[in-house]
């Protein structure tokens, strides 16, 4: 497995697509994950410490697992198949480590509010030698598409979010 930080969120031009970055602690390799616009939401909000009125979904689940005193120790991510990332929580309650299924973009949300002291990312060497890539050091595309996300968030509401 490989070590990886998450280095953030980031809008793919010209779809306007979410995408989580994470990067290879050791390594020069991006593993670019698309996700939902909740899913980053959720991230970016963790990320920054935004409070929202009411808990969000991975805030609720943070909260029932702190009261069960179930620790997130590791997010593992494990497979991709068919361009569908799979990953696994590990969580730890009582000395008993349990690994749990996971979206690779619930599981990332759930760690941030961990905290990246306590929780670890991984990925499958599989996995980073399929969709592992390099990216060019252009700080410029970077700000452009963090403001490309920043006005989407402000242009959203909980309720465009509703079935």
């Amino acid at each position: 497995m490989i070590p990886l930080s998450l280095v953030g969120v980031r809008v793919e031009v010209p779809s306007n697509q979410p995408i989580v970055l994470l990067r290879e602690i050791e390594g020069t390799r991006y593993l670019p994950i698309f996700v939902g616009a909740p899913e980053a939401t959720a991230i970016v909000y963790a990320m920054q410490g935004m409070d929202t009125p009411r808990p969000m979904t991975h805030d609720l689940f943070k909260q029932v697992l702190d009261d069960q005193q179930v620790v997130l120790h590791r997010v593992d991510i494990t497979a991709l198949e068919d361009r569908t990332f799979f990953a696994e929580l590990h969580l730890e309650h009582d000395g008993v480590t349990r690994r749990v299924d996971s979206r690779p973009s619930d599981a990332i949300a759930l760690a941030v509010r961990f905290g990246p002291d306590q929780v670890t990312i991984f990925a499958d060497e599989s996995v980073m030698d399929e969709a592992g890539v390099e990216l060019p050091e252009d700080g410029d595309e970077a700000e452009v598409e963090v403001e490309q996300f920043r006005e989407f968030l402000e242009t959203i509401s909980p309720e465009d979010f509703a079935d």
